[in-house]
């Protein structure tokens, strides 16, 4: 059939979108050569796209506890360590394949790169008396040679030291630990993971040579799971959402060639999404990959409602091109004004103190709004070139449409009432969620961190660690013994709460050389009188330490100052900020210190009450402009203000659901409102886009306007929701709890959407929309 170049209506002409139509369809070939030429200008910054692992990323460089950290982190040595245990086949670690086995660990990470530091029970510097002398040597070497009695002693030693028993070895001796102190330049975005494979390389090489088996834990194996995480998600999660996509647009669609035109849009949408965060300077982060899942699923929504409108008008005999001009002409407006409100709430993610979660909102809301300018500048030029051929028999969805419009207007108070009732009950049970985060949970048992952490907090310490500069106020004062009297004080009032599972502290050294000089007699297991005294101890001690276990880690160069450092529980975050301003309280009170607990644990605890908060302004902000869009877009205040309802009560019952589901609001579950919001909101403006044109154009009944909008734009909000839903559950498959819980609740919220959207909706409609004298007769 020969195509029109025409508009099915001479008035259409005088229509800017009939116009911008036939423009397109004119100048498909130009127009199709300028958009792929911007999107390969964007695509370039694929190059500069690169990945930053480290925790540090997911704090602002104003953040306070980061500044405070890095502050510390300068005064004494770095804390980037990897905590190794070891656990014998036998349960004893005291025999001399274990001690050899500790003593080849100690001596090869060594070698590792950017290693500062090891300890272990095997060069842990021991010290006793050798007469008027003072001798410092490791408490275990050439294991294999040791006799029982040796051995004994060794274990005796251990069990009974502060700075061992707890930390590096528990309490029946049957697994032990191996702390590595890194300190990476932080240069090349691969340092952590080439610290991670050295270790998996010692760990198998130790395994095969020794009966042990190997653990993995600290803060640099926790940056290595992010990174390792997202690229599980790459490789699985990518591909899965693309075949999804394919097969619901092939089934829904049943056109192949429109859903390889849709295909290519979502490709060029996440690539130039990607590209721009290239050129602006984004690095890829756990949370931020996840907006290429995001921008596949939501950049699709604009295609389809224009090629479903598409479709329709040419069953209807209408030609392709002025298919193409109807399809623009209905849904311009529409598009523009979802991707603009989906554009909104992405970026009220800025309002977050996660600088991942910025980046993830900044990236998708660029994918979205690229995907509407490819949906009605490539689409339909691609449109106007492919020989699209729709099916000429309507889909089930296509007649299954008038059916719930029928059902909604005979059974509206039925459906008003089951819908407040079931609303009110959802809302009921948001209270039941638990406003906390746990980070070790943020990576589900698929990932080695998670199972390795899980186990050494179980058998041998808890990872989590809350570290205190206290200050002496004068140089050496690190020695004085009033000084040493308030660390001694607040370390032992340390050790009594509940959550700790070690202390790391200056005074237990200084008690041991005490007892050495002195015979090793045990009543002199005590700080010195004399300051001069401790000095020298701690002098004498230092000279005798071989390279790499100095007490920078514990004391600051001038001696003023000293670094204590409390080992917790797997706690939740609100646990750990507590038992921080605790310390910080006691010292205080008690000892008239001022020292605030950091570290990266800490950080991580404050940031999570900070960012929800934070995210409440950023949906408030985002639900005014939204509102504010399409009540000016909708030319209705009323209808505008009606809208609120369907667009809220999901995320409210989304909330209600998650709290009977799963129960814990994190950070990342909290980041879904001002995202959720802007997607929701889709369904809606298009629902009522379709009926205000019946009323006002059609000058139908809001009966029939209600039965226009779903036999018009029913089919492709249920499409959309379908893709939606299903992204977001692949998301949701990710082994990153960041990622997966956001696109759960995500996932939760749009279905509630969709309900919403065909049942109360409508009913609201009917109760606040009247007929006007001039709308045409009802349809019976």
């Amino acid at each position: 059939m020969h195509e029109t170049n025409k508009a099915t209506s001479p008035n259409d002409d005088r229509d800017f979108v009939t116009r911008y139509a036939n423009f397109i369809i004119r100048r498909r070939w130009q127009v199709i050569i300028v958009v792929l030429c911007a999107s390969l200008a964007f695509l370039s910054g694929l190059s500069k796209l690169g990945f930053d692992n480290s925790y540090q990323v997911y704090f602002s460089e104003d953040n306070p506890h980061l500044n405070a950290f890095e502050s510390q982190q300068r005064t004494y040595t770095k804390n980037d360590n990897v905590l190794l245990s070891v656990t014998p086949d036998n349960g004893e670690v005291f025999t001399p394949d274990t001690l050899s086995a500790i003593e080849e660990i100690t001596r090869e990470a060594r070698l590792l790169p950017f290693i500062l530091r090891v300890d272990s029970i095997t060069n842990f510097q021991h010290t006793r008396a050798d007469e008027d002398s003072l001798t410092v040597e490791d408490l275990v070497e050439y294991a294999q040679h040791l006799t029982p009695q040796q051995l004994a002693e060794a274990k005796a030693i251990a069990l009974s030291e502060p700075n061992l028993a707890g930390q590096l070895i528990n309490a029946d001796a049957s697994v032990t630990g191996v702390n590595m102190t890194f300190q990476m330049p932080h240069i090349a975005l691969d340092e952590t993971s080439r610290i991670a494979d050295a270790l998996r390389a010692l760990k198998s090489s130790i395994e095969a040579k020794y009966p042990v088996s190997i653990h993995m834990s600290g803060i640099v194996m926790m940056s290595n799971a992010f990174f390792e995480s997202s690229k599980n998600d790459f490789k699985t999660l990518i591909p899965a959402m693309y075949l999804i996509i394919m097969l619901a647009l092939t089934l829904l669609l049943r056109s192949f060639a429109a859903t390889l035109m849709t295909v290519a849009l979502i490709f060029l949408s996440v690539g130039v999404a990607l590209g721009v965060g290239g050129l602006t300077g984004i690095k890829l982060t756990a949370p931020s990959t996840s907006a290429m899942t995001i921008i596949m699923t939501v950049a699709v929504a604009d295609s389809i409602h224009i090629l479903v409108t598409l479709f329709s008008a040419m069953r209807k005999g209408m030609a392709r091109h002025d298919a193409i001009r109807h399809s623009l002409k209905l849904n311009m407006s529409p598009v523009l004004l979802t991707s603009l409100t989906t554009a909104i709430g992405f970026l009220s993610m800025n309002f977050s103190d996660v600088p991942p979660f910025n980046d993830l909102g900044n990236l998708s809301a660029t994918g979205v709004l690229w995907a509407f300018v490819l949906s009605i500048t490539l689409l339909p030029a691609l449109a106007a070139i492919i020989p699209l051929k729709p099916s000429t028999k309507q889909s089930k969805f296509e007649v299954w449409m008038p059916a719930v419009g029928e059902f909604v207007l005979r059974r509206k108070a039925a459906i008003f009432a089951t819908s407040a009732l079931i609303s009110l009950l959802f809302i009921a049970a948001i209270p039941l969620n638990t406003f906390d985060d746990n980070f070790i949970a943020y990576f589900d048992e698929s990932i080695e961190f998670r199972t390795d952490t899980d186990y050494i907090n179980k058998n041998l310490t808890g990872i989590y660690q809350v570290q205190y500069s206290l200050e002496s106020g004068e140089d050496y004062g690190a020695s004085h013994p009033d000084f040493l009297a308030k660390v001694e004080s607040f370390s032992q009032w340390l050790r009594s709460q509940p959550e700790v599972t070690h202390v790391n502290t200056i005074t237990d050294t200084i008690k041991r050389l005490n007892k050495s000089m002195h015979a090793d007699n045990p009543e002199y297991y005590r700080l010195p009188d004399d300051k001069a005294l401790s000095a020298q101890y701690l002098l004498l001690y230092e000279l005798s330490l071989p390279e790499g276990l100095d007490l920078n880690n514990q004391l600051d160069i001038g001696k003023s100052a000293t670094q204590v450092i409390a080992s917790l529980k797997n706690l939740p975050s609100s646990k750990i900020a507590e038992v921080s301003e605790r310390g910080q309280q006691w010292l205080f009170e008690k000892q008239g210190l001022e020292s605030i607990g950091v570290g990266p644990t800490v950080m991580f605890a404050y940031i999570s009450a900070s960012n929800m908060h934070n995210m409440f302004v950023g949906t408030m902000v985002a639900l005014v402009l939204i509102s504010l869009l399409i009540t000016i877009a909708l030319r209705s205040l009323r209808i505008g203000t009606v809208s609120l309802i369907p667009n809220l009560l999901p995320l409210a019952a989304a909330f209600g659901v998650w709290a009977l589901v799963n129960g814990e609001v994190n950070v990342a579950v909290s980041m879904v409102t001002g995202m959720v919001l802007g997607i929701v909101v889709d369904d809606s403006v298009h629902f009522l886009s379709k009926y205000l044109y019946a009323r006002r154009e059609l000058k139908q009944t809001p009966e029939d306007a209600i039965r226009y909008a779903f036999a018009n734009v029913g089919v492709a909000i249920v499409m959309t929701s379908i893709i939606l839903v299903a992204g977001f559950t692949v998301l949701g498959q990710s082994s990153f709890g960041m990622n997966s819980n956001m696109a759960l609740i995500s996932a939760i919220a749009i279905a509630m959407a969709l309900i919403a959207d065909f049942l109360l909706l409508p009913v609201i409609l009917l109760y606040i929309d009247r007929p006007s004298s001039g709308d045409k007769q009802a349809s019976p």
